[in-house]
C-alpha cells in the first residue's frame, strides 16, 4: 500500500496524484549510461534515479496536499488545502520543453516546501486549485 493510501484520513479522497518527470533526472540516468562500463558504477547512478522516480508519491487529496520521498528515510510535506497561501511553478526551458518543474508550496506559518522535478507541473497547479476551491465551498456558511 502506498504511503498516501494509508494516510488518507475519513471522508478524504485523492483528487490528483502527481509524478517525477523522468526528464528530470535525465542528468543521473545519462551519467549512469556513461560509468556503466566502468566496473558497474553506473548501476549506482541508474539504482539512484530509480528509487527516487518509484519511491515518490504526489497527490492531491479534498483535503490537503501530500508529497513523500524517500525509500529508507522518508520526507513528507502534508499540508492542509485551507492553510496553503499560494502554489508556484518554476520551470527552466528544459522543463518547458519536457513538460517538468519544481511546485513550491507555501502555507501559513509554514515554510516553502519544494517538490522538485515533477512532471506536467501546471496541471498539478490545475488541480490544486480546483480541489481548494473545492475545499472552500463545502467549509462556506449556508445562509
Amino acid at each position: 500500500m502506498s504511503y498516501v493510501q494509508s494516510s488518507l484520513t475519513t471522508g478524504e479522497t485523492i483528487q490528483h496524484m502527481g509524478k517525477l518527470s523522468l526528464w528530470s533526472m535525465l542528468s543521473l540516468i545519462l551519467l549512469g549510461l556513461i560509468t556503466l562500463p566502468l566496473f558497474g558504477i553506473g548501476l549506482l547512478f541508474l539504482a539512484t534515479a530509480a528509487i527516487r522516480y518509484w519511491t515518490t508519491e504526489l497527490a492531491i487529496t479534498n483535503k490537503r496536499v501530500i508529497a513523500k520521498t524517500g525509500l529508507i528515510s522518508r520526507n513528507t510535506i502534508e499540508l492542509n488545502l485551507s492553510k496553503i497561501e499560494s502554489i508556484r511553478v518554476d520551470q527552466s526551458i528544459m522543463g518547458r520543453i519536457f513538460n517538468y518543474g519544481s511546485i513550491i508550496v507555501a502555507g501559513a506559518g509554514n515554510p516553502q516546501a519544494p517538490v522538485m522535478g515533477i512532471s506536467n507541473p501546471m496541471n498539478f497547479r490545475k488541480a490544486f486549485i480546483s480541489a481548494q476551491e473545492g475545499s472552500e465551498r463545502r467549509l462556506a456558511p449556508v445562509n
